[in-house]
């Protein structure tokens, strides 16, 4: 069974790489009920969704355990010790629901995946990865700080009366836009927004970089190690070593 699995995760067999596809829409599936979450905690199905939704977290964490060359390791490694949190918090959502807003980090530790990037290298389009990286880094603070403004600081004497108002505050305060019509209360609430500011507008910074910068490639310089380079470079920028990156029209 380890050997089959191993088969499924990281071969390029075409029934691997829909099996792949697969666990790649069911991974978005569950990360879109994260957002959701607090809009569907009143809803009389929702622990039925939580805990479907926490036996198919167990069930791939268990898979991928089975997959891995050595189990050890790899739950040292921080995607796979926030996942087994996130199971933790869908097993104990009563307890554990303030903690919820934390869910979201599934959509990074889905990004650490190679299932994510295998499509776009088999597209050539590889040199967008740092970009596809930024934006996936941008929503899931956008996220998580939403999810932990709703739960800490909904009230009315915030204006945060619910999960849509923590999100519109949430991306104003980022974007340093700053509306006024809702603040957080108090002397923890300027600091949090503080943090939001500072953190968001770092995050758009560097997103807008990878927008308008020409993508770099990954070519190692055999002399340094340096391993991005623009894609007309002649000589390593660190070293000075001369370099041979290919290209579309050969060396």
């Amino acid at each position: 069974m380890r050997k089959r699995l191993r088969i499924l995760y990281h071969s390029q067999q075409p029934g691997a790489l829909r099996f792949q596809a697969t666990v790649l829409i069911v991974d978005l599936a569950i990360i879109v009920f994260f957002i959701a979450s607090p809009l569907l905690k009143d809803r009389d199905y929702f622990l039925w969704l939580d805990y479907s939704i926490a036996a198919l977290v167990f069930l791939e964490l268990v898979a991928r355990a089975l997959a891995s060359t050595h189990v050890l390791r790899w739950l040292q490694q921080l995607p796979v010790i926030i996942d087994i949190f996130i199971l933790v918090t869908l097993l104990a959502p009563a307890w554990l629901f303030n903690l919820g807003f934390l869910r979201i980090l599934r959509l990074w530790t889905l990004s650490k995946s190679p299932i994510v990037w295998r499509p776009l290298n088999k597209h050539h389009l590889g040199a967008y990865r740092d970009t596809v990286q930024a934006v996936i880094n941008l929503l899931v603070f956008i996220f998580v700080v939403t999810g932990f403004v709703y739960t800490a600081f909904v009230s009315d004497e915030s204006g945060i009366e619910g999960y849509v108002d923590a999100l519109y505050f949430t991306v104003t305060t980022m974007t340093t836009t700053g509306f006024g019509d809702i603040t957080l209360p108090g002397t923890f609430g300027k600091i949090v927004s503080i943090a939001v500011m500072l953190m968001g507008i770092s995050l758009f910074v560097r997103l807008a970089q990878l927008i308008f910068r020409p993508a770099k490639v990954h070519f190692p310089c055999p002399q340094c190690g340096l391993s991005k380079h623009e894609p007309d470079a002649v000589h390593c920028k660190a070293c000075g070593h001369i370099l041979n990156i290919p290209d579309e029209g050969g060396a």
